[in-house]
């Protein structure tokens, strides 16, 4: 990589405007916010901002009475704050990558880990994956988002979609690998130990989620694996 001098420093990493929407990504690692209101995004993700910005963690009984119990146990990587006011605010998960989808009525799950922020107009909802329980430690809970608006998500490198349908079959993924997937399914978990056995793992790979009906599942070249506080 040749050396720059300062002044091409400043002006290849400067603050670029290129559209008038809400979200705009400054790189494939970095989100800038236009906050002019409330926008929701991943707590402890922002790495700078400007103006009247204030910053208020997710209050317990917020966005409903349902989410209470699941926000308490589901762990740090579910947490949400509000961003308030008027500003510029960047936000940013480990280095992952970036991606913006525009929700017009559409109905998404992601990974609750892999929400890094979302407009106003998208109602979220956290969703549990009962039978997974105590089989493995990621994965459990994800996030249901629906409405119109800009969502935020993040993965480890390029995301890789894969269409489900009727005349392919069903597609079978590792729920540490496994980023979002279409409002129309609702994956299956499934257990084989052969393969967990084959490949050395205790609960890894042993474990899969089952997508099959019409939609699409988004995958990660990266098993993520997820640590809960224990206070």
């Amino acid at each position: 990589m040749p050396i720059k001098s300062v002044q091409e420093f400043l002006a290849a990493s400067v603050q670029k405007d290129l559209s008038g929407d809400a979200f705009e990504l400054e790189s494939s690692h970095l989100l800038e916010v236009k906050l002019n209101g409330r926008v929701w995004a991943k707590a402890g993700s922002m790495v700078a901002y400007q103006g009247g910005v204030k910053f208020v963690r997710q209050g317990i009984m917020e966005q409903g009475l349902g989410n209470l119990l699941k926000k308490a146990i589901s762990g740090e990587g579910m947490q949400m704050m509000k961003m308030e006011g008027q500003g510029r605010v960047y936000v940013a998960d480990a280095g992952k990558k970036i991606t913006l989808l525009r929700l017009a009525g559409d109905t998404i799950f992601v990974n609750g880990n892999d929400v890094l922020a979302y407009e106003d107009g998208i109602q979220s909802d956290i969703t549990m994956m009962r039978r997974m329980a105590g089989m493995m430690s990621g994965g459990l809970f994800n996030m249901k988002l629906h409405g119109n608006g800009i969502v935020a998500i993040t993965s480890h490198y390029e995301p890789l979609t894969l269409p489900v349908s009727a005349q392919t079959g069903p597609v079978f993924t590792d729920p540490n690998a496994t980023v979002a997937w279409s409002g129309g399914l609702s994956p299956e978990v499934v257990v084989d130990m052969s393969l967990g056995t084959l490949l050395g793992r205790g609960s890894g790979e042993s474990v899969q989620l089952k997508f099959k009906g019409e939609g699409w599942v988004v995958v990660q070249p990266y098993e993520e694996v997820y640590f809960q506080k224990t206070h």
